[in-house]
């Protein structure tokens, strides 16, 4: 073969064949396809495809009316091989494979390696010469160059094309300008990876591109492939990765795809129990074939080097892996079992192969089961993927958020769960279009609650929890603006929404936690590995509260890391102690009950100094307000980076001051400024007498087990109302004020009344 990629000579033609055969051309769309070429001394342009079973093949189309007699097609010397050499081809060129088969029945034929398709309904191939595009994307390559993923935020927006934003007309934008608005909006919104549902060539608009029969092709919906790559380019330009839906796990039965290509079963399977998938109504591909292996390793490939796709997400991974995958029938495998071995040597070949020429992509499966290793090395008997989709996750935590706060301590598990097998694989959360489409609910449907504010709340605490929780993330369009109604692919989103304040500031809500999570080392620094992650409660389901840690541990003597605590029932917890594991000062740093984001906007525990009171394992602990249907993250505040004042050095506040400096300080609840009464500023002045660290009353210890729950947890009270015996000894307690070492406090106001309800 040539340096530019043609073939012309018959020399040319022994190696790239033999390795198609045997499964290891991995560019076998320089060869099969339409290429430029000189025959004779003459320019024009090659066609050459596999048909091993096919009796005759001609090309057709507008240049000869669509004859078969007209342009033969001759076979090389290597008889499974067809070839023409036409004069004359320009872009858009469009043709077909006239193939008779050995029963004489004559089937019209897309290339299944053309580059470019007609429009649907039409189905006929394009010539199109994808070799002449600039690209702008350098430092994109450098900057991936030195990235460790694993390492670093994956915040990925999943979108349809046709449908994230239209025409007033109902028209789709095209590629340019889907990218130009999209990237514009995804690094405001803080995303730092787009992923597209299938955009190889498909007939039917509701396969969303699951049906393909152009694997070649990007689809001509939304323009040329000269286009395509124009949108990758303006993407990368703006630092946005771009993963690819692939679908090398079925195709149609499309009569102008790959379905009985030459008459016979050429791409898929001949055995009946391997060869569909009957409740998809589609053909498996065989994977024991090499010419099979060599089209799909190439496809990958051509992806990802021709048009700078950043990412291949394999759909149907689950489906390949078993013989038994949706079928009342099916044939074992040599050993009796259901794996289908042929399957698994294809996927660790796949990934060898992508990964041996281009380090830097990633390699995505769609596996819903507990198929072990898929992100594990090939070498160590692994499928290879650099990452999985986390389905165990999903399932059970929409199951949980579905289910009614009253019976959630009954489904603890489902929350925490995921948590104990969170780094067996390098995983993605997706709440992914299958999640809400036609019959699923959107995510914000899913939420249970009897009010509107109810499932905001339940929402905003779910995706707060889910940016916790150890694995990359993904979510579905739509999920930032809190669609209530589901998915509908031939419809835009609901912008029109956000002309609402609800949904608006849970819109804002999405961008800040986005923004939090890329701006916070702990949520992915150690995002595949226990080192980021520890628990401090997971077991209070009565209370269904669970409080966990996330660790940037990257310098030892400068801890860095986040506290999660999420509360899932609309009961507020008042005095919650958790513990923690370093003695001084904690700062709550984000919370989803902000009144910005809708939320009641009651509680910021502010700066909260943590006591030698041991609990869940640790010496110090904290004490918080929890609000209901919430999530806190708190920061661990190290002493350097905190003011240190002189050890046993107090500072006098000016009574005409106190008031003032008072206010400033966080409050655990925030209390309207009226009233604040003179007998508080009373004991504010009794307070500020200084004592040393010694002198310093200690809090009444609560009382024995009977005034406690969980975990040490004072038991519920009437909703909004706190036990009034802990109240009367905090109160007496929080009236004195001690100056410790390296540390000033300032006075605290209480008030003399109850708190009013929540």
């Amino acid at each position: 073969m040539s340096n530019n990629g043609m073939v012309n000579s018959m020399e040319d033609y022994e190696f790239p064949l033999f390795v198609f055969h045997e499964g290891n051309n991995f560019e076998a769309f320089n060869f099969f396809g339409a290429h430029k070429g000189v025959k004779d001394g003459k320019e024009g342009v090659y066609f050459r495809v596999w048909a091993p079973h096919a009796k005759s093949v001609s090309i057709i189309g507008d240049f000869n009316n669509w004859d078969r007699n007209r342009h033969p097609m001759y076979q090389l010397s290597d008889k499974s091989v067809w070839e023409i050499f036409l004069e004359g081809v320009e872009n858009f060129f469009t043709y077909k494979y006239s193939i008779e088969s050995n029963h004489y029945s004559i089937s019209e034929k897309a290339d299944p390696y053309g580059a470019h398709m007609e429009l649907r309904p039409n189905t006929a191939t394009k010539y199109f010469d994808i070799d002449g595009y600039e690209w702008g994307d350098k430092a994109w390559y450098e900057h991936k160059a030195n990235m460790n993923i694993y390492q670093s935020p994956m915040n990925i927006y999943e979108a349809h094309l046709g449908s994230w934003k239209q025409y007033q007309d109902g028209s789709p934008f095209d590629y340019v300008k889907f990218a130009e608005e999209m990237s514009a909006y995804l690094r405001d919104m803080g995303y730092t990876h787009l992923e597209l549902m299938p955009l190889a060539e498909y007939p039917f608009d509701g396969s969303w591109g699951y049906q393909v029969i152009g694997y070649y092709a990007p689809t001509s919906r939304y323009g040329t492939p000269a286009d395509f790559m124009k949108m990758l380019d303006i993407f990368h330009q703006n630092g946005i990765a771009v993963i690819l839906d692939w679908v090398p796990a079925h195709f149609p039965k499309d009569q102008a795809g790959l379905f009985e290509f030459d008459g016979t079963d050429c791409y898929e399977y001949s055995d009946p129990l391997k060869k569909e998938h009957a409740s998809w109504g589609t053909r498996v591909f065989d994977y024991g074939k090499g010419e099979v292996r060599s089209f799909l390793i190439s496809n990958a490939i051509y992806w990802i080097e021709k048009f700078h796709v950043d990412g291949l997400r394999v759909d149907a991974v689950a489906s390949m892996l078993y013989l038994d995958y949706d079928r009342k029938e099916y044939r074992p495998n040599k050993d009796g079992g259901i794996e289908n071995y042929e399957a698994i040597e294809f996927l660790q070949k796949l990934n060898s192969a992508v990964f041996a020429r281009n380090p830097d992509v990633l390699m995505i499966a769609e596996e819903s089961t507990a198929w072990p290793k898929v992100t594990k090395p090939v070498d160590s008997g692994g499928l290879g993927f650099n990452f999985k989709w986390n389905m165990g996750w999903m399932n059970d935590t929409l199951d949980y958020m579905r289910t009614d706060p009253i019976y959630r301590a009954g489904n603890h598990g489902k929350l925490t769960f995921s948590f104990y097998y969170a780094f067996s694989e390098n995983y993605i959360l997706p709440i992914s279009h299958d999640e809400v489409v036609h019959g699923k609910a959107s995510l914000f449907g899913k939420m249970s609650s009897p009010t509107m504010e109810g499932k905001f709340a339940s929402d905003r605490a779910f995706i707060a929890y889910m940016t916790a929780h150890p694995g990359k993330k993904l979510n579905f369009m739509g999920t930032e603006l809190a669609q209530v109604i589901e998915w509908n692919y031939t419809k835009e989103i609901d912008w029109l929404l956000l002309q609402y304040d609800s949904h608006s500031r849970m819109h804002e809500f999405f961008k800040e936690i986005n923004h939090f999570y890329l701006t916070n080392s702990p949520f992915w620094k150690n995002d595949d590995s226990w080192e980021g992650f520890k628990w401090i409660s997971a077991d209070d389901y009565t209370q269904s509260v669970i409080a966990f840690r996330r660790i940037d541990n990257s310098d030892p003597d400068d801890p860095n890391e986040l506290i999660v605590v999420c509360n899932f029932v609309p009961v507020r917890r008042v005095d919650y102690r958790i513990g923690v594991p370093y003695a001084g000062t904690y700062q709550q740093v984000f919370s989803t009950d902000e009144l910005k984001y809708g939320g009641s906007g009651e509680i910021d525990n502010g700066k909260i100094k943590s006591r030698e009171f041991s609990m869940h394992g640790y010496d110090n602990s904290i004490e918080l307000d929890i609000p209901g249907l919430s999530v806190m993250y708190f920061k661990y505040i190290p002493e350097k980076k905190r003011s240190k004042a002189k050890k046993n050095t107090v500072i006098d506040i000016p009574a005409a001051d106190v008031e003032e400096t008072v206010s400033e300080k966080p409050k655990r609840t925030r209390r309207k400024k009226a009233e604040a009464s003179a007998e508080k500023n009373a004991e504010v002045t009794e307070s500020t007498a200084p004592v040393t660290a010694e002198e310093k009353p200690k809090r009444t210890r609560r009382k024995a087990a009977a005034k406690t729950g969980q975990d040490g947890q004072v038991t519920d009270a009437p909703a909004g109302e706190k036990p009034k015996t802990r109240r009367t000894s905090r109160k007496k307690a929080e009236t004195e004020t001690a100056v410790e070492e390296e540390t000033v406090r300032l006075p605290r106001v209480r008030k003399s009344k109850s708190k009013s309800k929540a």
